[in-house]
């Protein structure tokens, strides 16, 4: 459903990369803002905003006007200039290693060498350095946001049961939702929140009058995923709250609601699509046992193998498997026999897994190589499972863990830009 941060990082810079647009031509560069002790300027901003408009302009969303597209990206840059300073303050520091391992996969993702890309930026009047620089403030903004929120929130198996036992457990519902966020500051005063009311009805208003919901989104909103035109992703009815899993019941697709106030602020929502969720999902099952002989300083390569080939002789001759892992198997499942009980395809290492897929029911494998050492494998049964319950408590598990990060998250970053110097001189002449 979601793009991760660092592929919406990457998919702007190709963007950015690949348009190659003509130079525009630029007043003398000037402050626009001043974020503690650090600054923010003109050519900067202007940077940002085409950056964004074709961002916009790749998911086929007509951008604001470009003065409404400044002030909106001017304060997402204030937003992260203060996290930033915190993160450096802090000591989080993004290594040179991982930002090679970003630009790395980049080249991959576009199926460029990184030759190749760098050729490519340069062709197009884009420095590595700047993609470098890019790379690396968003690789810190996504780790100051998981040291920082990430680690706090905690969801509960109580709290997940609590959604199964109750009615909208029931619901399998689905929904993807775009949203417009107006946000109250925590110590905003009558005259304040009359001023962000006005404005959020502003944007109901161009909705009413016909303006697609993502422009609206891109021109109003407060919200990182604003430019992105207010994507949500898909949220299913057991992470939502009740009362606006009814609300969205009522709607139609691409219809939105009316202004819905929250502690974060004023919101509005759209349905952009609905689906049916819950269907079985059956994965292929296996019952295994497994003795393991591992190598190490003490034992070399070819003194397991040669060990593990005996184990498997004396169960050839009679010897029972589970009784053979008891007493030879350096595995934790040893005590149970080397019993590992029900696995899927995808729990264990390729090696391992390649064999037993292979292996008719009851019959014991050759010894097999894994980053482990030397295995003997017995597969006792083989199953098609429905897994979807399980499935669902784990979906359940990350969408209320989702839910919660976003608006811890949201609440930390608004205290931090509340709590920071800040004077902006955008509309200064």
């Amino acid at each position: 459903m979601k793009k991760t941060l660092l592929a919406l990082l990457f998919a702007s810079a190709m963007q950015a990369a690949l348009a190659a647009p003509a130079t525009p031509v630029r007043e003398v560069d000037r402050i626009v803002a001043v974020v503690n002790k650090n600054v923010i300027t003109w050519q900067e901003l202007q940077s940002r905003v085409d950056e964004a408009i074709k961002q916009l302009e790749a998911q086929k969303v007509a951008p604001p006007s470009r003065d409404v597209l400044e002030h909106q990206v001017l304060e997402q840059m204030i937003t992260e200039e203060v996290q930033l300073q915190y993160a450096a303050s802090g000591g989080l520091r993004i290594d040179d290693a991982a930002v090679d391992q970003a630009v790395a996969n980049l080249a991959k993702q576009n199926k460029l060498s990184e030759a190749g890309l760098k050729a490519q930026l340069a062709k197009d009047g884009i420095t590595l350095d700047r993609l470098r620089g890019d790379i690396r403030r968003e690789l810190t903004l996504s780790r100051l946001r998981d040291s920082e929120v990430g680690s706090r929130v905690m969801v509960s198996d109580s709290e997940v049961d609590q959604v199964l036992k109750s009615a909208q457990s029931a619901n399998r519902t689905e929904y993807h939702l775009a949203s417009i966020l107006v946000g109250v500051p925590e110590r905003a005063d009558a005259k304040q929140i009359d001023a962000l009311s006005q404005k959020v009805h502003k944007a109901l208003a161009d909705l009413e009058a016909g303006q697609p919901f993502a422009k609206v989104s891109a021109t109003y909103s407060d919200s990182p995923n604003a430019l992105k035109g207010g994507d949500m992703g898909w949220r299913s009815a057991t992470s939502l709250p009740v009362e606006f899993v009814q609300l969205l019941e009522q709607l139609k697709t691409g219809a939105h609601t009316d202004v819905i106030r929250t502690q974060q602020g004023f919101f509005i929502f759209q349905l952009q699509e609905k689906r049916a969720g819950g269907a079985p999902m059956l994965v292929e099952q296996y019952h295994t046992r497994h003795i393991l002989i591992r190598t190490n300083e003490a034992v070399s390569e070819a003194d397991a193998k040669a060990r593990i080939e005996q184990v498997r002789d004396r169960i050839m001759r009679g010897a029972k498997f589970a009784d053979m892992a008891k007493l030879y198997s350096e595995d934790g499942s040893n005590a149970k026999g080397g019993d590992l009980g029900w696995v899927n395809l995808g729990d264990l290492v390729p090696e391992f897994e390649k064999a037993m897929v292979a292996l008719p029911i009851g019959q014991v494998s050759q010894p097999v190589r894994s980053p482990f050492g030397w295995h003997l494998i017995l597969v006792e049964s083989k199953r098609n499972q429905d897994v979807s319950s399980d499935h669902e408590k784990m979906a359940i598990k990350q969408q209320i863990r989702a839910r919660k990060m976003e608006q811890a998250y949201t609440d930390w970053v608004r205290q931090l830009r509340d709590s920071a110097f800040v004077e902006e001189h955008l509309d200064d002449k």
